[in-house]
C-alpha cells in the first residue's frame, strides 16, 4: 500500500524564477498550488524578507515544509537561521550538500564534521524544529569499519539532533538501493526526496548539473541528466511503499535541472504522474 502523502516541490528548482526577479514569487507559489502541491521546501530567500514570504506562502495556501540553508551559513550564524525560518513557519532546516573536506573519502575531514553537525542539531531542536540531512552520492562511501559514510553519520549522532532526507536519485547512482536506505530509516525519515534521473555509461561530471564547478573529463563517455518524476529510470511504486512502511511525513520532488522543457512544466509532470500513482 501506498500511502497519500502531501506532496512538496524543492524551489530550488525554480530558482531561474526567482532569482532575479523576486517580485515574481507570489505568482510562482500560486502557480504551483494550482498544480496541486501542498507545499514548498525553501532554497534560499532571493532578498525577501521572512514575515512576507509566510504572508505569501498563507495566502496562497502553500505549507512551507522545510528549508535548504548552506551549512556554512548555519556554522556563522545558526540563530539568525532559526529566526529567520520560525518566522516563515518552517519545520525542518535541512544541510543540502557536504564540502569536500568533510567527505567520508577524507577520514580525517569527516571525522572532524560529525560533532559540527551534531551540534548544529543540537541547537536546532532545542529551538523546536528538525535538522535534516539531504544527501548526494559522495555520502556512499565504505569507511574502514565496512559502514557506509552515510550509515556513520546518523550512528554517531542522536536521533533528535539529525534524521534523513533521503535523496532517492543520488542514493540510487550510489547504492542502487533506494528502497533499502528508506526502509532503514524508519521513524527517522520525516521527508523523502523523489528526483528521477537517466543515467547511461561513465559520467565523471554529474555536480556540473548542480551547479558545482569540476574538471572536465576525458573519460566522460555517459550521459546523466535530470527528469520529472516518472520520466526517467526510477521506479517509483517500490520507494513510496517504502516511505510509507518508514513513516515518512512528506515527499518533494525535487528537479535540479531543466533542459528542453520549462521548469513549471516539469513540477506539473511530475505531480500529475504521482496523482496516478495515487498520491
Amino acid at each position: 500500500m501506498i500511502k497519500k502523502f502531501p506532496v512538496g516541490v524543492q524551489v530550488y528548482g525554480l530558482r531561474d524564477l526567482l532569482e532575479d526577479t523576486p517580485e515574481n514569487f507570489k505568482n510562482v507559489m500560486t502557480e504551483i498550488k494550482k498544480m496541486g502541491y501542498d507545499g514548498v521546501e525553501l532554497a534560499g530567500l532571493y532578498g525577501l524578507e521572512p514575515e512576507f514570504v509566510k504572508k505569501t506562502l498563507d495566502e496562497v495556501g502553500l505549507i512551507p515544509i522545510s528549508a535548504h540553508v548552506a551549512f556554512a551559513e548555519m556554522m556563522d550564524d545558526i540563530d539568525k537561521v532559526i529566526k529567520d525560518y520560525s518566522t516563515i513557519g518552517v519545520k525542518y532546516l535541512v544541510m543540502p550538500y557536504m564540502a569536500e573536506e568533510y567527505r567520508p573519502v577524507n577520514p580525517e575531514g569527516f571525522k572532524k564534521f560529525l560533532p559540527l553537525l551534531n551540534e548544529i542539531g543540537e541547537k536546532i531542536h532545542k529551538a523546536g524544529m528538525t535538522f535534516l540531512y539531504h544527501n548526494h552520492d559522495f555520502e556512499f562511501v565504505k569507511l574502514e569499519n565496512g559502514k557506509w559514510g552515510y550509515d556513520e553519520m546518523f550512528d554517531s549522532i542522536p536521533h533528535d539532533n539529525l534524521q534523513s532526507e533521503l535523496d532517492t536519485c543520488w542514493c540510487d547512482v550510489a547504492t542502487g538501493e533506494p528502497v533499502e536506505f528508506v526502509e532503514k530509516y524508519t521513524d527517522r525519515i520525516p521527508v523523502v526526496h523523489l528526483k528521477d534521473y537517466i543515467k547511461k555509461g561513465e559520467v565523471k561530471n554529474m555536480y556540473k548539473l548542480i551547479g558545482i564547478d569540476e574538471e572536465e573529463s576525458e573519460e566522460n563517455t555517459g550521459y546523466f541528466g535530470f527528469r520529472p518524476v516518472g520520466f526517467g529510470q526510477m521506479i517509483w511504486e517500490p520507494v513510496l511503499e517504502a516511505a510509507t512502511k518508514a513513516n515518512a511525513s512528506w515527499v518533494i520532488v525535487e528537479q535540479d535541472e531543466h533542459y528542453e522543457t520549462a521548469p513549471l512544466e516539469c513540477a506539473r509532470r511530475s505531480r500529475e504522474y504521482l496523482r496516478i500513482l495515487g498520491v
